[in-house]
């Protein structure tokens, strides 16, 4: 999250009375997050998040707002999308798509432990199989598309061995794209970003996963990658934590079965995972847009998780050692 339009309470106030939320009676600006612009509000009947989509246009936000909703009608806890009269969930305001969602409560789990992993690994099994059923279509836009077009923008700011090892990295995941096996993974709606900050837990409990403006048709493989190269490392230094790790994918083996070959293709699929981030961080910094509070993400630690994740492959295999089909 970050600022990067500037929103007066008074055209806040005017929204939230358009969608029947109550008098405004507080207003913050959210300093994480380099994406889009967001304020936290209260009024006299709840707490909500107002989204300025920065990135997103008209045309795609309805995938987002739209999954949500169908998300949270199956029992996932995410941010529900508020409707003006019309029922309509997306809104404009200073000329940009904007959205009003409800706030989850609780706070984030930075410094997560085996049994928070395993609560995130078991809630995004069940949000894979909850969105089965989705049936809106769109691509994950930061997938390997993304990633082919991206890395030759990057490389003139990489030394010779940095730029050595995205071009090798991306040669891989690109041959590993054109593969039967990954071609066969399952797949459907992703959250494609659960890092630490974009779930709550409310005391020692998950309440629920919210920042949806990534999400895309992927593989649930990617998504578990994702996951497991944020909740189940250590941040210092991007090795992975076994026990962590192992809990994750064990709850969410228990929810959805995975099949042969996503327990195959983890270890590629967490590089995969690696260069994305490495990749969007170093545009991201390179390259960035002025908002106000924006605070860009460091690239090297992405840069140590691929260089980890590739040379200290990991792989899980489910205890009674039987694959499914």
């Amino acid at each position: 999250m970050a600022v990067f339009t500037e929103v007066s309470p008074q055209e806040a106030a005017d929204l939230l009375s358009t969608l029947n939320l109550g008098t405004l009676q507080s207003m913050q600006g959210c300093a994480s997050g380099i994406e889009n612009t967001n304020y936290f509000v209260s009024t006299d009947r709840g707490d909500y998040v107002l989204t300025l989509f920065e990135r997103l246009s008209f045309a795609q936000l309805p995938f987002y707002l739209k999954l949500m909703h169908h998300l949270a009608a199956r029992g996932i806890p995410v941010p529900a999308p508020q409707a003006d009269a019309q029922g309509e969930i997306l809104h404009t305001l200073k000329g940009k798509p904007a959205a009003v969602v409800t706030r989850l409560k609780g706070r984030n789990q930075l410094s997560p432990q085996v049994a928070d992993c395993a609560q995130v690994g078991a809630m995004l099994a069940r949000m894979h199989l909850a969105g089965a059923d989705y049936p809106l279509q769109q691509p994950n836009l930061r997938g390997l598309p993304w990633w082919t077009e991206t890395v030759p923008v990057v490389l003139p700011f990489l030394s010779a061995e940095q730029a050595a090892m995205i071009i090798d990295e991306l040669a891989f995941q690109q041959a590993l794209a054109a593969t039967p096996a990954y071609a066969g993974l399952p797949r459907g709606p992703v959250h494609a970003d659960l890092f630490r900050d974009n779930v709550m837990f409310d005391g020692p409990t998950l309440s629920g996963f919210f920042d949806f403006y990534f999400a895309g048709v992927d593989t649930f493989g990617f998504d578990i990658a994702v996951c497991l190269n944020d909740w189940c490392i250590d941040l210092a230094t991007g090795a992975l934590d076994e026990a962590r790790a192992a809990a994750f994918v064990a709850a969410y083996d228990a929810v959805r079965p995975l099949t042969h070959e996503e327990q195959a293709l983890l270890p590629a699929l967490l590089r995969g995972a690696a260069l994305r981030f490495w990749t969007s961080r170093l545009w991201d910094f390179h390259l960035p847009r002025d908002a106000a509070m924006l605070q860009p993400h460091d690239p090297s630690h992405f840069e140590r998780v691929l260089t980890l994740r590739r040379n200290q492959p990991w792989a899980w295999q489910r205890p009674d050692g039987v694959p499914q089909a």
